[in-house]
C-alpha cells in the first residue's frame, strides 16, 4: 500500500505571534512534517505589491519541497491571494494547477492542484460566516465540474462551529484533527481536511515538533490516505 502525506498550514506572514519576520522557523516546521503535498496560506505579506513572506529561494534546498507553477498575486509574490500549494517534485511534474476566485466581502480565491488520480484544493475561507458558505459552495460546484471523484479540500476554513457554514460539504468526509489556533495553546479547529467518501484516510493529527508553537499563529494540520 502507497500512502499520501498532506498537510495545511497558514504561515501568518511568517511573523509568528507577533513578530519578527523569521521564515526559517516555518520552513523548519515543514522540513519535520515531511509532507508529499501542503496548501499553505498567508506565504505573502498583505499590503503593496503583496512581496513573498515565505522566500521562493530557501523552499526546495530546506524542505525538498517546489511551490505550484501558478501565476501570482503580482510578481515578488509567492502565491495567489497568500495561498500556495508545495509538492515533491516528481508529483510537480504531473501537476497541472488553476486559480478559482471566489465570492465573499473581501478578496478571496482557491488553488486548485490537478495530478493524473488526485485533486487538491488548497483554501483561505472569509471571516464573514456568510462568505465561507458562499466560497464554499462556489468551490464544490466547480470541484464537480472540473475534477475527478477523487478530491481533498484543505486549508484555514476559519469555521469554528463543527457543523454551521460547513453545509456545502455534505457529500464530503470533513476531518478538523484537533484545535490548531491559536498555537501556543489551541482552543478552536480552524484548519480541516474535507474529502472524498471512498478516499482511504489512514490517519490525521495536529503538528506541535519543531517550535511549530513559536513559527505561526496556527499550528500546521496533517492526514495520511491510501494514494489513490
Amino acid at each position: 500500500m502507497s500512502l499520501l502525506r498532506l498537510a495545511s498550514y497558514n504561515l501568518h506572514k511568517c511573523r509568528g505571534l507577533t513578530g519578527p519576520h523569521a521564515p526559517e522557523r516555518n520552513l523548519a516546521v515543514i522540513s519535520a512534517l515531511q509532507p508529499d503535498i501542503i496548501a499553505l496560506q498567508e506565504v505573502d505579506f498583505r499590503l503593496g505589491a503583496r512581496p513573498e513572506a515565505l522566500p521562493r529561494r530557501l523552499i526546495q534546498k530546506t524542505t525538498g519541497l517546489v511551490p505550484a507553477n501558478m501565476t501570482t498575486t503580482g510578481e515578488n509574490s509567492l502565491g495567489w491571494h497568500g495561498q500556495t500549494i508545495l509538492m515533491r517534485p516528481d508529483l510537480a511534474e504531473q501537476a497541472i494547477l488553476r486559480r478559482l476566485p471566489l465570492p465573499g466581502l473581501e478578496p478571496r480565491g482557491a488553488v486548485v492542484l490537478r495530478l493524473p488520480k488526485l485533486t487538491v484544493i488548497g483554501v483561505h475561507l472569509g471571516l464573514a460566516r456568510s462568505s465561507r458558505r458562499a466560497q464554499l459552495a462556489r468551490i464544490t460546484a466547480q470541484a464537480a465540474r472540473i475534477a475527478d471523484d477523487n478530491i481533498v479540500l484543505m486549508g484555514d476554513f476559519n469555521e469554528w462551529h463543527d457543523s454551521r457554514g460547513l453545509e456545502s460539504l455534505a457529500g464530503f468526509r470533513v476531518i478538523a484533527p484537533g484545535p490548531s489556533y491559536p498555537a501556543p495553546l489551541p482552543r478552536f479547529r480552524f484548519d480541516r481536511i474535507a474529502m472524498s467518501h471512498h478516499l482511504t484516510l489512514l490517519d490525521q493529527g495536529v503538528f506541535t515538533g519543531a517550535q511549530a508553537r513559536d513559527a505561526s499563529d496556527h499550528l500546521p494540520i496533517w492526514a495520511e490516505i491510501e494514494q489513490p
